[in-house]
């Protein structure tokens, strides 16, 4: 096994202000952080590059980290540094916008990120390297200098590049011109402390006035944590969840509601390899599945706010309904590569933008109406503009319901029949059916049974194979796919039908690896138009721990969670995938989909107890 060349992802902190999020190294790097969304330009890049494309450093040389942990229920993030001679906390956050917690607003929008350094026993000694690059590595800002407080050596560090501005004041940095970097080293005794806030503001703004460190810490704490007092989850593994459902807060723009799939791009599924993509997008797939584990987890406050993000982003579009969009709901992301970073691991390309977002992926509508139809169920009632669009995207599903797709796993190649998408539109419809039959809206429902019965006929004929005794990934093909496990979940079988029963079978035996990690789909058959290979894929454990617990396997439901929590980080965050062989979490991170995954997973294990929907059975 290769020594790894980047910090291992297990090894990094999230820090968010629900509007963009840094990934913080436990050695106390700042390696990625794009301002001010997620979505934006990175000023910190070394994760997909080196120090040079840009980081932020503050350690203790020659001590070790003796702790690492976030305050209670929130993104407030402490580190402790132990040397021979004292111990030291940093403590790394994002404030979020006192507006949110009814303070007076800011000027305009801005984003800081604040470091405070505190000796808490003896004397130690600091370091603080500040490396900004703009354009995710590739600009030099223009530097301008201020001392503010002389006598207690605090300056002001005013970075300029194009339209973007960032701010430093703190403790002061000099710069060193031969790797052109700020640099500091600080001598600290008992109840010193140090403050760094980084600030970004549009360039041709005035420099906006800096947070108060102690207001903003307390402000922000709370904010989190008064969040995460709100869960109604009553079940097994409370903790893991409570951090997972701050993980899908902590990805969901607090201005728009839009919630990324991952704040991250080009973290590789396999090391070295070139299957990178950029998640920092809303999937309409994931956000609808975001929000039902929001709503049964008593969020139905945010469940609203995504569902008037969806409104507007398809309003004008529903029918030629897109699989992602911006944030904002923009329409058009064009997928180009930076040829001068080398890429995590070496994997590169490395990509901005996602071409996945012109293609057609029949199980969308189908996720959406779920979602929706949940809303309902918590009492979240239509109004005619909500109604109006989800009969449009119905009205769109049927429109292409011949149509081949390029499935959930954004295929790269020819489209196909995906058994999976085709149930997804199955839902759909019966979804739209049972808004009007147990809700009292209007709609063409005896059309939408037509269409509903059609699916189910086509799907038990061309997509169960006979002779392999198994749903198959397409219609035709001997392959199969972790997403038919989902079939169950949205009640197109009981999970214990013996179709059912004899698909998860295969999946065991063709998916499941020797560490007892689900991978997706066999890749190398070139259904998937990409080379190379990828490891397991976190959401489809979760996925398979549900069916183990819904159909009378509990106890190995159980010993499945247990393996996939043992390799979560140390605060609790999971990415897309883990390589059992490198013993290393891959793919971009954290990512919704597994932290969603984990919640419903949890809830199986809790409730097994599911009851049949009569439909589905029939």
């Amino acid at each position: 096994m290769s020594k790894p060349t980047h910090t291992p992802l297990e090894k990094y902190a999230l820090l968010s202000d629900m509007r963009t999020a840094a990934l913080v190294s436990e050695e106390g790097s700042i390696d990625w952080l794009c301002m001010p969304r997620f979505d934006s330009q990175a000023v910190f890049t070394a994760l997909l590059g080196n120090e040079e494309h840009g980081h932020w450093l503050i350690d203790a040389p020659g001590g070790h980290v003796s702790a690492r942990r976030y305050v209670s229920d929130s993104f407030v993030l402490e580190t402790t540094w132990t040397t021979p001679t004292g111990v030291a906390t940093v403590t790394d956050f994002m404030p979020i916008d006192g507006e949110l917690e009814g303070e007076e607003k800011r000027a305009f929008a801005c984003t800081d990120l604040l470091r405070v350094v505190r000796c808490v026993e003896g004397e130690v000694d600091i370091r603080n390297i500040l490396r900004l690059r703009f354009d995710y590595g590739r600009a030099t800002p223009y530097y301008r200098y201020r001392v503010t407080a002389a006598e207690d050596n605090v300056g002001e560090i005013l970075c300029v590049a194009g339209p973007n501005s960032v701010h430093v004041r703190g403790p002061y940095l000099t710069l060193n011109e031969d790797t052109n970097s700020h640099r500091g080293f600080f001598h600290m005794r008992e109840g010193d402390q140090l403050e760094w806030v980084l600030t970004w503001f549009p360039s041709h703004r005035q420099i906006p006035a800096p947070p108060d460190y102690s207001k903003a810490k307390e402000i922000t704490r709370r904010a989190w944590h008064d969040w995460a007092e709100s869960c109604n989850y009553n079940g097994e593994y409370r903790q893991e969840v409570n951090r997972s459902l701050l993980v899908l807060r902590a990805l969901t723009d607090a201005q728009t509601g839009g919630i990324v799939a991952a704040p991250t791009t080009s973290l590789p599924e396999e090391f070295g390899g070139q299957r990178n993509w950029d998640y920092r997008y809303v999937w309409l797939r994931d956000s609808a599945w975001t929000i039902e584990v929001l709503v049964e987890s008593g969020y139905t406050e945010r469940a609203h706010a995504w569902r008037n993000w969806l409104l507007r982003a398809i309003a004008g579009d529903s029918k030629q309904l897109r699989i992602m969009y911006g944030l904002s709901g923009e329409r058009h992301l064009p997928e180009f590569e930076l040829d001068h970073l080398p890429g995590y691991e070496n994997a590169r390309p490395v990509r901005i933008g996602n071409g996945a977002a012109e293609q057609y992926q029949a199980d969308v509508v189908g996720e959406v109406m779920i979602a929706l139809e949940t809303l309902r169920i918590a009492g979240i009632d239509d109004d005619e503009f909500s109604w109006d669009l989800q009969k449009s995207i119905l009205s769109f599903q049927e429109a292409v319901f011949d149509a081949k797709d390029h499935g959930i796993w954004e295929m790269r190649s020819a489209p196909a029949y995906f058994t999976h998408g085709r149930a997804m539109m199955w839902a759909a419809f019966d979804r739209g059916i049972k808004a009007v039959e147990n809700h009292g809206l209007s709609g063409p429902v005896e059309r939408w049974r037509e269409l509903r019965e059609a699916l189910r006929d086509e799907i038990l004929t061309h997509g169960w194979n006979d002779q392999l005794q198994s749903f198959t990934q397409t219609y035709g093909s001997t392959a199969v796919d972790a997403s038919l496990l989902q079939l169950a979940q949205v009640g197109f079988l009981p999970y214990t039908d013996p179709r059912m029963l004899a698909t998860v079978d295969r999946i065991e035996k063709e998916l499941l690896d020797d560490h007892g990690f689900l991978h997706r789909y066999p890749t190398g058959t070139g259904v998937d138009g990409i080379a190379g290979e990828e490891y397991p894929f976190l959401l489809c454990s979760f996925w398979l721990i549900e069916q183990y617990a819904h159909s009378g396997r509990l106890h190995e439901a159980c010993e499945m969670m247990e393996r996939i929590l043992a390799v979560s980080s140390d605060l609790g965050l999971l990415a897309e995938e883990y390589s059992p062989t490198h013993g290393r979490l891959a793919g971009n991170y954290p990512q919704a989909f597994s932290h969603l995954g984990l919640i419903r997973a949890a809830a199986a294990i809790s409730h097994p107890e599911t009851p049949v929907d009569p439909e589905a059975s029939r």
